[in-house]
């Protein structure tokens, strides 16, 4: 499947990891990704919070460069707040033509236009392996069964709700797709309290022991359910759930160290790829552990 490809910022800067791991794994899921080198920051709710014009300006910009791309399917994302910024603008530009309009003209000087839905999509990654590719298809793929790998799944809250703007009237089991995957890659799925919940990222600058408590009982509450680890499809979620993890300890006042995955990172352990190749000693909280048992696992 050919799909125009938005990796998003943070993926390129911060978590750089995550976007080594989707080209590892891109071809082991039969993907063809056109990487939108030149396309922009979603703004992340922020630039809306100041500039509504200008951040759906922006969006509608990697739209277009999008649906440019000859052949593509749709484009996908790595990136849950992206999709969250990103359907917030797509509603609004597709509901008003003259609006849509007066976003167009901004993108006229780079012969930019962007066409209202039809059969276009914008979807994450997790979204395109459960409704594009399909679970089936999924464990035929898997060579290392992560059985016996407790899998904590974070959903964070831009890929959630609102559902009434993420197409959940279409697809109404999003919210458990991530539980979905990690069964299809023979894992066993965790439940706890904060899986659905903010990860606290968002208000880090304006509150940061807020965040960080927010964080810290996530990781906590996941933990005391007996998970080996925790993954996420929003690399946001992963600076705050992996990078502030020894921070957020504090807060909690207790020891926490568990491993935070991005979900390209698991599927390519199921898939047989090298941890090093998947960038996964590059994380704050050690994955030694989880390492360790997927291939005392894969040896028994």
């Amino acid at each position: 499947m050919k799909l125009a490809y938005w990796p998003g910022c943070v993926s390129r800067g911060f978590t750089p990891e995550l976007h080594g791991s989707m080209a590892k794994v891109a071809p082991l899921l039969d993907l063809d990704l056109v990487e939108l080198d030149r396309a922009n920051c979603c703004g992340a709710g922020v630039i809306a919070e100041h500039n509504q014009e200008l951040a759906d300006t922006l969006n509608a910009r990697t739209f277009a460069m999008a649906q440019a791309v000859d052949g593509a399917a749709g484009m996908m994302n790595i990136c849950s707040t992206c999709q969250g910024a990103q359907s917030e603008c797509q509603q609004r530009l597709d509901a008003s033509p003259d609006y849509r309009a007066t976003v167009n003209e901004h993108l006229k000087a780079e012969g930019l236009q962007y066409e209202r839905g039809g059969s276009w999509w914008n979807k994450n990654l997790l979204w395109i392996l459960v409704e594009e590719i399909g679970l089936d298809k999924l464990r035929d793929k898997v060579v290392r069964p992560l059985e016996g790998l407790r899998v904590g799944p974070f959903y964070g809250c831009y890929i959630v709700r609102p559902t009434s703007r993420l197409g959940y009237e279409h697809h109404p089991d999003r919210g458990r797709y991530l539980h979905m995957v990690i069964e299809a890659l023979g894992a066993t799925p965790v439940d706890y309290a904060g899986a659905h919940k903010c990860c606290g990222f968002p208000v880090i600058t304006m509150n940061r022991t807020t965040s960080l408590r927010q964080a810290g009982r996530h990781m906590a509450d996941a933990i005391d359910a007996g998970a080996d680890c925790v993954v996420t499809p929003c690399p946001l979620c992963h600076l705050n759930l992996d990078m502030q993890q020894p921070e957020a300890a504090k807060f909690v006042e207790r020891d926490l160290g568990i491993p935070v995955l991005h979900l390209p990172q698991m599927l390519g352990m199921a898939f047989g790829l090298e941890p090093k190749d998947l960038g996964m000693t590059r994380h704050v909280v050690s994955t030694n552990d989880v390492i360790a048992k997927v291939r005392e696992l894969a040896t028994a």
